[in-house]
């Protein structure tokens, strides 16, 4: 495998700081480059993080001296000394948007954990278990953008990480509705108890643009690449609920699925254990080897118990159980830092440059 420069655009964030520790001793990618803020802008990346650090880990040794670079003025400066960025910068999404397409366009391929292109008709938003075929739009979205090599690609929503993999199982059982509500960790608002005291012993039951995104971003995961755009699944219809809650990480669901051909408990429960996708077929580094994990326990999954199965890359579920209304019912979890923010970015990446796409 060829090893590639990357830099991280964003990386004095929650996010960007994951991503520095998802790197730090990566086989494939060489951090070259950190950016942020132009107020960072000359500052050591230590100085950068100063009293900002929220992982529990500490900043990786090797990242501390290395000099920021203004994510925003020093575009092509980056963009010359790595194969691709990693973004996951704190903007305005119409700034978001015209940052990651100026990398682009300087033929610096990006993979985002922000929303700002995720309903971009020709950006592919890739889950790489679920719908790694999704990036045959690149050549598409390279023509639009009158690029080579340069495209955006994007991650999804943490939330629809939590039961969006257990549903994608069970497709050819042809879901027609499902009411998902989801209970959503902290770090998930890039926040920690000691920056945000007024969630310690509490839920919000709002989290803004949330619900929109927990109900339209799984149709363009279930989607086809059709010509120049990808056309979003009309079925099945999803309804959600977001709610903040007291826990560090770790993002879970409870869904409640309606089918056209009601599948056996058993059938389920199989489906989820023996789920492949294009990453495990590759091996790639970050892949988890079960992608899903499903326990028999009434229990389980628990967020501090489960929330980092296969280092964080593998989602959990459980409670699966036939339903009043609905046919079935289940919970589900996800860490919402590692599988649904930087390590899922960072398995998309891994998947496009298996595939090729990296290539200079």
């Amino acid at each position: 495998m060829k090893h590639y420069k990357v830099g991280i655009v964003g990386a004095t964030g929650m996010v960007g700081q994951r991503f520095s520790l998802l790197l730090e001793n990566h086989p494939w990618f060489e951090v070259a480059a950190l950016a942020a803020s132009g107020r960072n802008r000359g500052k050591t990346y230590e100085e950068a993080c100063a009293g900002r650090w929220k992982m529990t880990a500490p900043m990786p040794e090797k990242f501390k001296d290395m000099v920021m670079y203004d994510a925003t003025e020093d575009a092509e400066e980056i963009a010359a000394k790595v194969d691709f960025i990693f973004c996951a910068v704190d903007m305005k999404k119409d700034e978001i948007r015209a940052l990651e397409e100026k990398y682009a366009k300087l033929e610096c391929p990006v993979c985002s954990n922000n929303s700002a292109h995720r309903m971009t008709p020709d950006v592919p938003m890739i889950i790489p278990e679920i719908n790694a075929a999704h990036a045959a739009i690149i050549p598409a979205q390279r023509k639009r953008l009158g690029t080579k090599r340069g495209f955006i690609a994007v991650k999804s929503n943490c939330s629809i990480q939590s039961y969006v993999p257990a549903l994608s199982a069970l497709l050819d059982f042809e879901p027609t509705e499902v009411a998902v509500c989801t209970y959503q960790a902290i770090s998930g608002a890039g926040k920690t108890f000691e920056s945000w005291r007024e969630m310690v012993d509490n839920v919000i039951p709002y989290i803004g643009g949330e619900e929109e995104k927990s109900e339209k971003e799984p149709m363009k995961v279930w989607g086809r690449v059709a010509g120049d755009h990808i056309e979003p699944a009309s079925s099945p219809v999803i309804t959600a609920q977001c709610l903040r809650v007291a826990c560090s990480d770790g993002h879970m669901a409870a869904a409640f699925v309606k089918f056209k051909n009601k599948p056996a408990k058993e059938e389920m429960i199989a489906r989820w254990r023996g789920y492949q996708g294009r990453a495990q077929e590759l091996a790639l580094p970050s892949a988890p080897a079960h992608f899903l994990t499903y326990f028999e326990e009434d229990d389980r999954p628990q967020t501090r118990l489960d929330r980092d199965l296969e280092n964080g890359m593998g989602v959990s579920i459980g409670r699966l159980r036939e339903d009043a209304l609905y046919d079935y019912k289940f919970v589900s979890l996800s860490h919402n830092t590692l599988r649904g923010a930087a390590g899922g970015a960072v398995l998309m990446a891994e998947l496009l440059c298996a595939e090729g796409y990296m290539d200079r």
